[in-house]
């Protein structure tokens, strides 16, 4: 023990030091909690023995009693429908802007950065403004669509099962484009303009730059933004919470505001823990191909 403390204040000692500080934090924080997680999923738990840790072994019975549910495909089918479709939303999205202000105008900087005002606000906000956006009586956006003549009635987004899930996926989109911009715009700054301008000189137009130019060279930056979209999206708990409650019918539920109800409304840990197992293993597979998606950047 000597011998270390006196490496640390002679400075040898001190990239290791670095490094057992946030391992420590993420073994007591994230590794054990995550090890907890999957123990319990795999024991019966209620509300007495939930501060045991040596607790009736079930085995797969709490997977099995889950995905026999009648509402748990519905809800499995809602959170691919949810990422899917975020994911894509909120990447063409960004990516148009990214482009956009890629070109570059006067103002353009101090334009972006109000787009980042979306990312920063809480998820909570951010469902209250599309409480008052979404509704069926006196929301913004009915009374776009018809002043647009897209529509001659109210659509009541948030109550209509047709539409639940799909008033939580457009407030998702617009929270986050603006991370998706920012990320994607760092991305087109890194590709060097000379070959643009050896491409024009080929005569290549502008469509074959982006073709052959913009998406080979950023094949790794979408890489990481899909990535991190996935697990950010798979994250997302308070737009459900503030917007549709799951409901109606379960219409707009997927996993993770699935786990939240049995464990906080059905007081059933292990099943919530369960469904939270499923998503840890879909995070992981994100998380691969994102580290996978960013090796050579890093190992350049």
């Amino acid at each position: 023990m000597g011998t270390v403390a006196s490496g640390i204040r002679d400075g040898k000692g001190f990239d290791v030091t670095l490094a057992a500080i946030p391992f420590a934090f993420l073994f007591f924080l994230s590794f054990l909690p995550l090890v907890y997680n999957v123990l319990m999923s795999l024991q019966q738990v209620d509300m007495f023995s939930l501060a045991q840790v040596f607790r009736p072994f079930v085995g797969l019975k709490n997977y099995q009693e889950v995905f026999a549910r009648p509402e748990a495909w519905l809800v499995m089918k809602n959170t691919v429908i949810f990422v899917v479709a975020s994911i894509a939303g909120q990447f063409l999205i960004g990516f148009g802007l990214a482009l956009f202000f890629w070109i570059g105008f006067p103002g353009s900087s101090w334009l972006r950065g109000l787009f980042l005002v979306s990312w920063v606000m809480p998820g909570l906000v951010v469902g209250a403004i599309w409480n008052l956006i979404l509704s069926g009586d006196f929301g913004v956006l009915n009374y776009l669509l018809k002043s647009l003549s897209i529509t001659n009635a109210n659509i009541f987004w948030r109550s209509d099962p047709a539409y639940s899930l799909w008033a939580v996926i457009i407030a998702n989109i617009w929270l986050g484009v603006s991370f998706n911009m920012i990320l994607l715009s760092v991305g087109l700054s890194s590709i060097p303009g000379d070959l643009y301008e050896a491409a024009e000189l080929d005569g290549a137009n502008g469509w074959q730059r982006f073709w052959t130019i913009t998406l080979p060279m950023m094949r790794s930056t979408i890489g990481a933004v899909i990535s991190l979209g996935m697990i950010f999206t798979l994250q997302q708990f308070d737009l459900f919470a503030v917007i549709t409650s799951g409901g109606p019918n379960n219409s707009s539920n997927v996993a993770q505001y699935w786990a939240w109800l049995w464990s906080f409304k059905e007081y059933d840990f292990a099943k919530g823990a369960t469904i939270s197992v499923v998503m840890i293993i879909v995070v992981m597979i994100a998380s691969v191909i994102y580290v996978r998606s960013t090796r050579h950047e890093v190992r350049g």
